[in-house]
């Protein structure tokens, strides 16, 4: 398995302003992407530009398609890389598969996306045998952080900030909560998916104590099932 293999490039077109964030939350991105603007300007004062970023949080709430607007908005590309593809039976294969990916990533002076970052130390705690090799690996990627380019941007995400190791959460200079949405910012999301519909296809049942993905994926096949009762209305019509 190569580089190419492993890396997603994601080329999807996404504004930070698509995204549905707390006001917190947000806050730190905006100040995120001000920093590598001005790069050269901060250095010049010896203030180091943060580049080593941890998504957290639940499922479905945001943190891939964050990694794409920040993407955008630095005019770098995007290289996602899921980890539990990376690691396989032989731990010294997935140290090599992982340094390849940061090389890449950092020569091209890219947004690297680690998802499923708790992958690594759910493994190492998985079979007590393999513990010493784990730790072999984690300590290979906290390398790899460590040397990350600043010029570059690192950004992982985890379900489970919980479970990794305090050595991997200490390289992280930012850290970023992404929580379920309040019934409140559902209903601002609804309205914004539903905005692009008919008004009569825009009056359907809402669900809350959800994610954003699930929510989005509910108000789409709800929608679908109202336009295929209105085709197949007309077909019988036209039948008739």
């Amino acid at each position: 398995m190569n580089v190419p293999d492993l890396i997603i490039n994601d080329s999807e077109q996404v504004s930070l302003d698509d995204i549905f964030l707390e006001a917190a939350s947000r806050a730190q991105l905006v100040q995120l992407i001000k920093e590598h603007r001005f790069v050269e300007e901060l250095t010049h004062y010896g203030l180091p530009v943060n580049n080593k970023v941890l998504f957290y949080g639940s499922s479905g709430c945001g943190k891939t398609i964050t990694a794409k607007a920040l993407a955008r908005a630095l005019g770098k590309k995007l290289h996602i890389l899921h980890l539990s593809n990376v690691v396989c039976a032989r731990i010294g294969e997935t140290a090599q598969h992982m340094k390849a990916v940061f090389e890449k990533a950092g020569r091209g002076k890219a947004v690297l996306f680690l998802d499923e970052f708790d992958h690594i130390g759910t493994a190492r705690d998985a079979a007590d045998k393999d513990v010493g090799e784990m730790r072999r690996l984690v300590n290979t990627l906290i390398q790899l952080i460590d040397y990350y380019p600043g010029n570059a941007l690192l950004l992982c995400a985890t379900n489970h900030a919980s479970m990794l190791d305090t050595a991997l959460l200490r390289r992280f200079q930012l850290r970023i909560h992404f929580e379920m949405p309040t019934p409140a910012m559902l209903n601002t999301y609804y309205d914004t998916l539903l905005s692009r519909f008919p008004v009569t296809l825009q009056h359907i049942e809402r669900i809350y104590e959800i994610s954003y993905a699930e929510a989005r994926d509910h108000a789409f096949t709800t929608v679908k099932a109202a336009v295929i009762r209105e085709l197949e209305g007309a077909q019988k019509t036209i039948l008739a």
